[in-house]
């Protein structure tokens, strides 16, 4: 009888779930910025590698 009124509490307790929409928003925006940054990074190195390839050697 106690486990079963345990599970309804836990069930009913929200206070986790703000936690999770945090974590969930934050796994979201680091996703974004390690595709941003790795975009960024392969642009920046197809530039260099021109600009180095133009130079007089």
């Amino acid at each position: 009888m106690n486990t079963v009124k345990n599970l309804q509490n836990l069930w009913s307790d929200r206070r986790g779930v703000t936690a999770v929409e945090y974590g969930l928003i934050a796994a979201l925006v680091a996703g974004a910025i390690v595709a941003i940054v790795s975009t960024l990074g392969t642009q920046l190195n197809t530039a260099l590698t021109t600009i180095s390839g133009k130079l007089p050697s």
